[in-house]
């Protein structure tokens, strides 16, 4: 298949960022298909960062998703990790960043694995100070379709001004579908062209078969909110039971993660996370493999079925820390 991928595939993630966040995009020149979004994520520091310029900083939320960090490094580019402070709701703070040498702002709304959901206030500033000083955010909104309660997520697709920003989307989630391998970036259409120039040598779309099946899963949306009743039952099924072990709810309000604070002044998250595998048969991912600051949390997959997570919180009634 053409790296460009099919237009018809192109058109259904347009309509389906008109329906959600009210923008709209052109399925020919803002809108490209990638193979899942991680792909395109490592890869885009290829593309915009110039180490010549003196504009080689990287910057990448943590606790977070590594592969943007590993993405920057391997361009060669200085990664600065921008540590996500709880008191501001794990959100990054624009002042901090040195924007003299800055080419690559990344952000991840929902965060992983905070849960975390910046708004629109935040994307703004962001997206203007780097258009100030010739910068590109991206933001990576993989779990933009999966939050409880009544407030959905933005997008940076929804700024009055898309210069120098993309945003990367996948079916991963949104729809269960990460062993398809389907995404799209979408935005400013100078970044999109550049990124079809790069992909024909790296990559390339999904099979064609795929890119079908993805149309279909970007028309529809009530699987999708059937997924979201989902996790929001499996999360009231299992929140109350990591609670009573005296562990704190410490995300926001997004993805399919739950972030829990260990219990107060114990920093060893991977001690607790060993334990819990070995003596109940749990599995939690120590928040200090997720990168800096994240130490003394676990973040705990509600990817199991509500069976599952329903024997889980009866097994953790019989288990003290």
């Amino acid at each position: 298949p053409l790296a460009a991928g099919l237009g018809e595939l192109r058109a259904a993630a347009a309509r389906w960022v008109g329906r959600r966040f009210g923008a709209a995009l052109d399925p020919d020149t803002e809108v490209v298909p990638t193979l899942g979004s991680k792909e395109a994520i490592f890869s885009l520091a290829q593309i915009v960062v110039n180490r010549a310029s003196g504009r080689d900083v990287v910057v990448v939320p943590t606790p977070g998703y590594p592969v943007a960090a590993r993405g920057a490094a391997f361009a060669g580019a200085e990664v600065l990790e921008a540590v996500l402070d709880p008191a501001r709701g794990w959100l990054p703070d624009p002042d901090a960043l040195p924007w003299d040498r800055v080419a690559l702002v990344w952000l991840t709304s929902p965060g992983n694995p905070t849960g975390a959901v910046a708004p629109p206030a935040l994307m703004d500033e962001l997206a203007a100070r780097c258009r100030a000083h010739g910068a590109v955010l991206a933001s990576d909104e993989a779990y933009c379709e999966l939050w409880f309660g009544d407030r959905a997520p933005h997008s940076a697709l929804e700024l009055a001004d898309r210069t120098g920003v993309l945003a990367f989307h996948t079916l991963s989630k949104r729809s269960s579908m990460p062993g398809y391998r389907s995404g799209f970036v979408a935005g400013d259409p100078e970044l999109v062209a550049a990124l079809k120039r790069f992909r024909p040598s790296v990559g390339t779309a999904p099979q064609t078969f795929v890119q079908r099946a993805s149309v279909a899963a970007w028309d529809h949306d009530d699987h999708v909110a059937q997924a979201r009743a989902r996790y929001a039952a499996k999360r009231e099924v299992l929140l109350p039971a990591l609670l009573d072990l005296g562990l704190e709810d410490v995300g926001g309000d997004a993805s399919f993660f739950l972030w829990l604070r260990v219990a107060a002044g114990d920093d060893d998250d991977e001690a607790f996370a060993a334990r819990l595998l070995t003596e109940v048969g749990i599995v939690v991912a120590p928040g200090s493999y997720l990168g800096t600051g994240g130490s003394g949390h676990v973040r705990v997959a509600l990817v199991p079925n509500l069976e599952a997570c329903a024997r889980a919180a009866e097994l953790l009634a019989g288990w003290r820390p």
